[in-house]
């Protein structure tokens, strides 16, 4: 990129910080990125794409395949499990009974209790009861491999039932609902990867992926009710706790910026990989009594290092992808210490506990995993899904609550359901646009203001077709804040987001009839001084601007060119019609004094159409009428004519600014004479920097300007100052006569 110093004259460069060159040829590059997917990169995420829907067909086919009871159970108020409804006839006496155990053919027994109804062991706190949990569903696993099965239950009451195939009717909505978004998850982080691959890309793919995985196993768990298949059971757990922490090792990772690291940075990031596959390593392998409370600790330290990193990284560069991060990374750490709490104080209630962590851990996995999926559409601004987002956090936040009340208030099912709905609601209601500001901030400019602006750089434009990158550049600063703007010589077709979100590049229009400039763009850094991301909406605001800065001046060159015309017409009928009329008079006039009146009538009548048919008036030639036309009036009353007209350069007058200052000066210039009775007039012009000031003073009789009743002519005089933006002041000049001066501050080639 080149330096400012270095820029041709005609492109003008703002900003309040220098631009890396390289952001800059890489956000105006992206509009070549789509080639790439030509390549192979296409074909691997092809190849991706159905290896992960071959998986999810296999794992339904073999879900289906597995033994199943037709009956749906519950765990009782004191642990035991109960028989809730069934479709079997000899079954449905016993809806309602506390169910005892299994029997198989082959003699295998599996005495269970609510422990059994517990999905995973991933969330049982004590390790003891995770134990017990482990060797309950290895018994019924074992009981079920039988070809048929006897159920006993509380009373002596049994019942021989012949074990059927689940089938893949029977998999439920949650097992498609959660195969679908873990599908989608991988999909999206294998889709980031191959567009772009980098640490930061490698690293969100790991995290997904590790998401994913564990959104899978809850799939797989929502289907089964009573016991787990053994080879699941052996993974479940471990892998389960490594997805938990390798993410948080991996967000810890992408939480530090790669070009300027803290001291230290890489060092704490891999720090952070070995505690967590250290924690899962001993987790899983039951070395660490507590395993649970370490692996949830583990995950919110690791949280609370990328939280504190991400800091590090907005005081060290605004950057509004750090400052989002951090918004997420607070609502994710906060819902997950919640969930952990609630499950911790919900031990002593297994029909409570049971509920919560085959419920709870969906919510917040699926909030998560939402988070996830928003993050690489933050810039798209995808509503859906942050409303998704926001309303996943809520359900965590109030089943969690719901347990709280419950364990440690003792309140009553309803009555906490009740208040925990109310308090979340709340929450959201207060927090969710709040919230939503945060994340994508709001346009500074009304509407009125906007198009104010829009109609004022218009008519710059039309006359100064060379400022028009700056006067978008100043709109655009204005309606986003941005922290760094620049001009560059390079081109866009239309507005676009680009840099994950952190910049917007807006191409300076090649507007018709304004000059043909060089093709440029505004890029535009770091939106509302780093506070958040540009989004898809900010791109299309840049185009809905450019388009009506297009359709202001196409609108004003419209009614200019029709106010021309209907000049012109004028000015015609005015010769043909008025103008040879008063030849005829001045040819048929009864003395000379009348002859010489009208001819002084149709001179002036020349001089107005002349002035109406030209579309600018040069003011050399402007004043060079003036002062022909000056000179005749006072030479005929026989008054002396002072004049001195200066200017810094020849600018263009309009129809509207000739016409008014010609009529001001014909109007003082009749009253020095008719009414002051002087001698002398002297007229002094001067012009500089847009700035006039027009002074006429007298010799004549005239005195005390202040107790003038203002007619038709004064008056006539104001308003026409008045229009040109001007003010308009008589006083006495000394002990004779007075002095009318006219002060017009920016006199511009266009008003």
């Amino acid at each position: 990129m080149d330096t400012p110093a270095s820029r041709p004259a005609s492109l003008h460069t703002h900003t309040d910080s220098a631009l890396d060159s390289g952001l800059i040829d890489h956000a105006l590059g992206d509009d070549q990125r789509l080639s790439r997917w030509m390549g192979w990169r296409l074909r691997l995420l092809v190849v991706a794409a159905l290896l992960g829907c071959v998986a999810l067909v296999m794992t339904a086919r073999w879900l289906a395949a597995q033994p199943h009871l037709p009956a749906d159970w519950r765990v009782g108020a004191q642990g035991e499990i109960e028989l809730v409804h069934t479709d079997d006839a000899a079954l449905k006496p016993l809806e309602g009974r506390a169910l005892v155990g299994l029997l198989n053919d082959n003699g295998q027994v599996a005495i269970v209790d609510g422990l059994a109804l517990q999905r995973s062991p991933r969330w049982i706190t004590n390790d003891a009861q995770r134990e017990r949990h482990l060797d309950q569903h290895q018994q019924v696993a074992a009981v079920m491999g039988g070809s048929a099965v006897r159920v006993f239950f509380i009373g002596g009451r049994q019942v021989e039932l012949a074990l059927q195939p689940r089938g893949l009717t029977r998999l439920g909505m949650m097992f498609w609902v959660l195969s679908a978004l873990s599908l989608t998850l991988y999909l999206v982080a294998m889709v980031v990867l191959l567009a772009k691959p980098s640490m930061r890309n490698l690293l969100y793919a790991v995290a997904s992926l590790c998401q994913a995985g564990s959104l899978a196993f809850m799939a797989v768990e929502s289907t089964l009710q009573l016991g787990l298949p053994l080879g699941f059971l052996r993974w479940d757990l471990p892998l389960r706790l490594a997805f938990d922490l390798l993410t948080a090792a991996a967000l810890v990772h992408a939480a530090y910026p790669a070009q300027q690291p803290p001291a230290g940075g890489r060092r704490i990031a891999w720090a952070g990989w070995g505690i967590a596959l250290l924690l899962a390593v001993l987790c899983a392998g039951g070395s660490l009594r507590g395993a649970w409370w370490w692996a949830q600790g583990g995950v919110l330290l690791l949280g609370l290092v990328a939280l504190g990193l991400l800091s590090w990284w907005y005081r060290r560069e605004p950057h509004p992808f750090a400052v989002v991060m951090r918004r997420f990374g607070v609502m994710a750490i906060s819902t997950w210490a919640l969930l952990s709490i609630a499950i911790a104080a919900g031990h002593r209630l297994p029909s409570v506990q049971q509920q919560m962590a085959n419920i709870g851990p969906a919510i917040w996995y699926v909030f998560f995993a939402s988070l996830l999926l928003l993050v690489p559409f933050l810039s798209k601004s995808q509503q859906v899904m942050r409303e998704f987002s926001l309303l996943a956090a809520v359900s965590t936040i109030a089943t969690s609550l719901d347990l709280l009340f419950v364990a440690v208030f003792s309140l009553g099912q309803f009555a906490s359901v009740t208040l925990a709905l109310f308090l979340s609601l709340g929450i959201y209601s207060g927090a969710r646009q709040w919230i939503l500001n945060q994340l994508l901030g709001s346009n500074v400019l009304t509407t009125e203001r906007m198009f104010e602006k829009l109609y004022r750089m218009a008519r710059e434009v039309e006359t100064h077709p060379e400022r028009a990158s700056d006067m978008l550049m100043q709109l655009l600063r204005e309606l986003f804040e941005p922290m760094e703007a620049v001009v560059v010589e390079k081109s866009t077709r239309s507005a676009r987001v680009a840099g994950d979100g952190s910049t917007l590049v807006v191409p300076v229009p090649q507007l018709p009839g304004v000059g043909d400039g060089l093709p440029c763009s505004v890029v535009l850094r770091f939106a509302h001084r780093g506070r958040r991301l540009f989004t898809s909406e900010d791109a299309r605001l840049a185009e809905r601007i450019l388009e009506q800065l297009r359709r202001a001046i196409a609108f004003d060159k419209a009614v200019e060119q029709g106010r021309s015309e209907e000049r012109l017409r004028l000015a015609q009928d005015l010769h043909d019609d008025i103008g040879a009329r008063l030849l005829t008079l001045m040819y048929k006039a009864q003395s000379p004094e009348m002859e010489e009146y009208v001819r002084h009538t149709l001179q002036d009548l020349k001089t107005l159409t002349r002035g109406l048919a030209a579309p600018n008036h040069p003011l050399s030639h402007a004043a060079a009428e003036w002062k022909a036309d000056l000179t005749q009036r006072l030479t005929a009353a026989h008054i002396e004519l002072g004049w001195n007209l200066t200017f810094d350069r020849d600018i263009s007058l309009t129809v509207v600014q000739w016409s008014a200052l010609t009529r001001v000066m014909r109007e003082l210039v009749s009253n020095a004479i008719a009414h002051a009775k002087a001698r002398r007039v002297d007229i002094e012009f001067h012009l500089l920097q847009d700035g006039l000031e027009l002074t006429i003073t007298d010799n004549g009789i005239g005195r005390t300007p202040q107790a003038w009743a203002h007619g038709l002519g004064l008056g006539g005089v104001r308003k026409r100052v008045k229009q040109l933006g001007g003010e308009v002041e008589w006083k006495e000049a000394g002990a004779v006569g007075i002095r009318c001066r006219v002060t017009i501050r920016q006199l511009t080639e266009r008003h």
